[in-house]
């Protein structure tokens, strides 16, 4: 099972790197064509808008699952293992709901524009425009539960729960020692340099 969601988020990553192409492509080659050939694309505008769209919603999946959104742990970092426990399980309840609304809005939207074509291109705006809104809350919403199951089951440790990580924390006192004297150490060769120039 965990292969078959490993794959389907390779995919995902697959799609953004293939909708950034596409976008670049499409408005790359209207200017190229407008401005060497007098002539364009006419659904290039729309046809990018819609990929900014996939491409922004396949991303939020993405970041969802690595915990890669932006956040600030301040207060979070200095709580006990029961305050993280029960601020992580409150923030995910509160993005449950507010996935779900986006989910039924989107959902909505797109059954009552799924017959109405787009003016360039002629597609769906139901289901190109509005569908990445369902195509992003059906994910997000089950790695949200995935999350809060494993919050509730006991099976996230404490650091775990402080979904932000910054690169700072990932070096150990030693290792910034190091880059201190290894900094120092330039500074003086630098200096070193500059004065034997000046001579």
């Amino acid at each position: 099972m965990n292969r078959l969601i490993d794959t389907y988020f390779r995919a995902l990553k697959f799609l953004v790197v293939f909708m950034i192409s596409a976008m670049v492509a499409l408005i790359f080659g209207n200017v190229v064509l407008r401005y060497g050939f007098n002539s364009g694309i006419s659904v290039s505008e729309e046809l990018s808008r819609w990929a900014f769209v996939w491409l922004t919603y396949t991303g939020a999946i993405i970041a969802i699952r690595e915990n890669t959104h932006l956040g600030m742990d301040t207060l979070i970092s200095r709580l006990p293992m029961s305050g993280k426990r029960f601020c992580y399980v409150l923030s995910h309840l509160l993005m449950l709901f507010c996935v779900a609304l986006f989910g039924i809005g989107s959902w909505k939207q797109a059954a009552i524009n799924l017959h109405a074509e787009a003016s360039a291109s002629g597609l769906s705006i139901g289901l190109f425009f509005y569908g990445a809104g369902v195509f992003f809350s059906l994910p997000a919403m089950l790695i949200l539960l995935k999350n809060l199951w494993l919050v509730l089951s006991g099976g996230l440790n404490d650091s775990d729960l402080i979904c932000i990580k910054e690169s700072e924390e990932d070096l150990d006192e030693n290792a910034i020692a190091e880059l201190q004297q290894e900094m120092e150490r330039e500074t003086v060769r630098l200096s070193t340099e500059d004065k034997a120039k000046k001579d």
